[in-house]
């Protein structure tokens, strides 16, 4: 199954498929010439084989290979983080000819594809992204980026990746609290965009938790088809088109910086896109029925739906203000306006925020 995701030169094409990594080097072929491959992934990902199969691959078209681990976890994806990596391809001799494979979740795609695009001004990297969560979302649509203390993403760039591997099969060694954290993402497009992904969702619960391939393949592309089409229209961010992709990430986000970036990524976006919708039902966008299902189909699922209560209004508030997408002293949320349809509105009096019903 091939997704194309159209930027013109940057155009590239997402494979998705099961038991697929072996085919790596033949794909990498089509990228000649290329002087030596890094492959990069963490210590959790390094144990189940997917990224020394790649390498294996890639080592067999006769491409020089080395390879590189990290520890898991947000908290590598830091200026440190990516010093370390630059001091690594430097000590390889990694030169502009050379293609960066980054291989695990979002935070090695992230930290990998940021360091891909500031080395020597720009290498190419290869995305093989092994969680749900990347391969739904942050392999797809090339932002790149590393975290401050006080914020997630605050630093970072787009550089679109040469290609994505997606591997279903990689799905079968999530812990489960990763593979729901994916699962967060998946259904944020359903809500927000796509009316008839939410329907197969909620028709597919069963096959969903049990990780079934071939329903996981057909969720999988068409969120790479919804996010690729709104990045081929908005690529940089600048049309507001793209925001619509950030649906309850303006909560989810504050919950991660205040949780330490401990909480999973796509189980804050789950808390994240009920109370949003909960705050589209106080300003009148959605009713009461559009809620209670979407919080029918969360608990189905097993996804978390009301934020931790240590966590206050003020110090939420405090962290949403610096949010990305607010503009001129304004948060900025997307809300929604019916299922597979939102909006972006702006709230100039924050205290009103938590006063949903």
């Amino acid at each position: 199954m091939i997704v194309p995701v159209s930027l013109g030169s940057r155009s590239y094409n997402i494979t998705i498929g099961n038991d697929c990594l072996k085919n790596i080097g033949a794909m990498l072929s089509a990228f000649q010439p290329i002087s030596s491959a890094v492959v990069i992934t963490d210590n959790n990902v390094l144990q189940y084989g997917h990224a020394n199969q790649i390498a294996n691959s890639i080592d067999d078209i006769g491409i020089p290979v080395h390879r590189l681990s990290f520890d898991s976890g947000e908290q590598i994806k830091t200026v440190e983080g990516v010093y370390e990596m630059w001091e690594s391809l430097y000590n390889y001799g990694t030169d502009r000819k050379a293609i960066l494979v980054a291989v695990g979740g979002g935070v090695i795609g992230d930290l990998g594809g940021f360091a891909a695009a500031t080395y020597a001004r720009g290498i190419r990297f290869f995305q093989v992204p092994t969680t749900l969560l990347a391969q739904v979302d942050s392999s797809v649509g090339g932002k790149v980026g590393i975290n401050l203390k006080t914020g997630k993403n605050m630093v970072g760039a787009f550089h679109q990746p040469l290609a994505v591997l997606i591997d279903t099969e990689t799905l079968q060694t999530l812990p489960e609290e990763q593979y729901l954290s994916g699962l967060g993402e998946v259904v944020k497009y359903g809500v927000a965009l796509d009316a008839e992904l939410f329907q197969f969702i909620e028709a597919n619960i069963e096959k969903i938790k049990c990780r079934e391939s071939a329903v996981m393949q057909t969720i999988i592309a068409d969120c790479c088809r919804i996010k690729g089409k709104i990045v081929a229209e908005d690529e940089h961010e600048t049309k507001d088109r793209r925001i619509l992709l950030n649906y309850g990430h303006t909560l989810g986000h504050a919950l991660e910086v205040l949780s330490g970036y401990t909480m999973p990524h796509g189980l804050a976006v789950s808390m994240g896109t009920i109370w949003a919708s909960k705050l589209a039902w106080s300003l009148g966008l959605v009713n009461a029925d559009f809620v209670e299902r979407q919080v029918a189909l969360y608990e189905k699922l097993g996804l978390p739906v009301d934020c931790p209560p240590e966590y206050s209004p003020d110090d939420l508030i405090r962290v949403m203000q610096h949010d990305k997408k607010s503009e001129f002293g304004k948060i900025r949320f997307v809300l929604p306006t019916g299922i597979g349809q939102c909006r972006i509105v702006s709230e100039t009096d924050p205290k009103h925020l938590f006063n949903v019903r």
